[in-house]
C-alpha cells in the first residue's frame, strides 16, 4: 500500500501522475495518521509527525512517486447571513467564542449543522439556510487534530461566562485525554 510522504499544495503540483482522488470531509482533511481510501479504491497510509490540513486541489505525494489528489466532500452546513458587516462580525465573534469552526466569506459564514448553534445564530438575527457544500473553515489557534474533536489545549482561563456547557476556570472541571465525558459540540 502506498504511503503519503508529503503534501503538495495546488501551486506546487506539477506533471506528476494522479493515480486516484480522495473525496474527504473536513475532519478527514485534518489528517495525521491513518488510512484514506480513494474513489478508485487506492488505500493510502498517512503517518505524519504533525497534523496536516488538506484543501481541495492539494495532493499527497506517495512513496511510489504518484499523487493522490484531494477534493473536499460536501457536508451538511448552516449558512448564516447578517444585515450588515458589523452584524456579521458579531456572529463570527459569538461562534469563535464557542470555538466553533467557521468558514468565512465576504457576506456570509458557514458552520456545521448543529441545532444549538442554529438557535444561537437565529437569536442574534442571522438569516439561515441549510446547505450541503464543502467545508473549509479558518485554521488558527483552535485547529482540529485528526479524529474530529478540537484538540485546542483547552487552557482554562476565566473569562467570566459559561462556555459551551461548562465554566472555564472551574476548579472541579477536568478533561480526560479525549474530552469525551461531556458534549462540546466541537465536531470537525
Amino acid at each position: 500500500m502506498p504511503r503519503a510522504t508529503r503534501v503538495l499544495h495546488a501551486a506546487e503540483r506539477q506533471n506528476t501522475p494522479v493515480i486516484d482522488t480522495l473525496i474527504l470531509p473536513h475532519a478527514q482533511r485534518l489528517a495525521q495518521k491513518g488510512f484514506l481510501f480513494g474513489v478508485k479504491g487506492t488505500c493510502v497510509e498517512v503517518d505524519f509527525a504533525e497534523p496536516i490540513r488538506l484543501r481541495t486541489d492539494d495532493a499527497l505525494l506517495l512513496d511510489t512517486g504518484g499523487l493522490v489528489e484531494v477534493v473536499a466532500e460536501p457536508e451538511p452546513l448552516i449558512e448564516a447571513r447578517a444585515a450588515d458587516l458589523p452584524a456579521l462580525a458579531r456572529l463570527a465573534w459569538h461562534l469563535g467564542d464557542r470555538h466553533v469552526p467557521v468558514q468565512i466569506f465576504e457576506r456570509r459564514l458557514r458552520v456545521k449543522r448543529d441545532p444549538a448553534i442554529e438557535t444561537l445564530l437565529q437569536s442574534l438575527g442571522a438569516k439561515l439556510a441549510t446547505i450541503d457544500a464543502p467545508f473549509d473553515p479558518e485554521g488558527g489557534a483552535y485547529e482540529a487534530a485528526a479524529g474530529g474533536h478540537e484538540h485546542h489545549g483547552h487552557q482554562h482561563h476565566d473569562h467570566g461566562h459559561d462556555h459551551h456547557g461548562h465554566a472555564h476556570g472551574h476548579p472541579d472541571h477536568k478533561h480526560d485525554e479525549n474530552c469525551m465525558h461531556h458534549d462540546h459540540k466541537h465536531e470537525g
